[in-house]
């Protein structure tokens, strides 16, 4: 059997009072598309956290492993550089920075996408028409006086400009409109078919898993993985809710704290 491309094994991790994430397994093979779903407060959000190497997040016992590496005390710069990317349910603001500036000092650091000013500048703005956005934003501060939708499409705009091997995003779809959802939806479309990467979709909704072929399905309650299933589980969940998952988690930490 391959070896997978993300390897999360017996996983426990928290804040220094807190802990969230109770043994968690999971694996993600190259090319892979994975959902992990659950109610809020469930622990899914620290668990794309934990992968990218958040300092706010502690390991207090099992390992990560990213393309044959363990990278459990890797810092996030070198995740990223491997090749890991984590998108936000709320991207921040940072004032004095220009999108395109930052777009080129992120590329720079990896070294397969160095380019010419020129080609570099063209391709930003091929990916920007792409997900129709205004070429305007590219010279403007990141993310400042965006709206959510704006942001949403910056992001999608340096997963197909940075071709992570795997993409984990996280409520991607939280408080967009239609219009806005089809367009990141059509991002995330694009990202598979011309990086073939891997994905760990991040929700409790299930409106933008709508045109995704997914692989396998995960349920997080109460920083408990507590079910796994083909993409069918997610129409069962759409029809059923999580309400019945709880009765999975282990009574001793079943009331044990958790967030996003």
């Amino acid at each position: 059997m391959a070896q997978p491309l993300l390897s999360v094994n017996q996983l426990t991790a928290g804040t220094e009072d807190t802990t969230i994430l109770h043994g968690i397994d999971l694996a993600v093979a190259a090319g892979e598309t994975h959902v992990l779903m659950g109610p809020n407060g469930a622990g899914k959000s620290t668990l794309g956290h934990v992968i990218m190497g958040d300092p706010q997040y502690k390991v207090t016992s099992g390992t990560i492993s990213f393309d044959g590496e363990d990278i459990t005390e890797a810092t996030p710069d070198k995740r990223s550089v491997a090749g890991i990317f984590l998108s936000y349910q709320a991207p921040v603001e940072i004032p004095g920075v220009p999108l395109m500036s930052f777009l080129r000092t992120i590329c720079d650091k990896r070294p397969e996408l160095k380019m010419k000013t020129k080609q570099f500048r063209a391709r930003v703005r091929e990916l920007a028409d792409q997900l129709d956005m205004d070429a305007s934003y590219l010279d403007r501060e990141l993310n400042v006086g965006f709206s959510g939708g704006e942001k949403k499409k910056v992001e999608m705009l340096q997963l197909l400009l940075l071709q992570p091997k795997l993409a984990i995003l996280d409520e991607t779809d939280s408080g967009l409109d239609v219009d806005a959802l089809s367009i990141v939806s059509r991002g995330i479309q694009a990202y598979r078919e011309q990086c073939n990467g891997s994905l760990l979709v991040i929700t409790h909704n299930t409106r933008i898993l709508e045109r995704l072929d997914v692989n396998r399905v995960h349920v997080m309650v109460k920083g408990h993985l507590v079910a796994e299933g083909g993409p069918e589980l997610i129409g069962d969940i759409d029809t059923n809710g999580f309400e019945r998952f709880e009765s999975s988690i282990p009574t001793d930490t079943a009331n044990a704290g958790s967030v996003a």
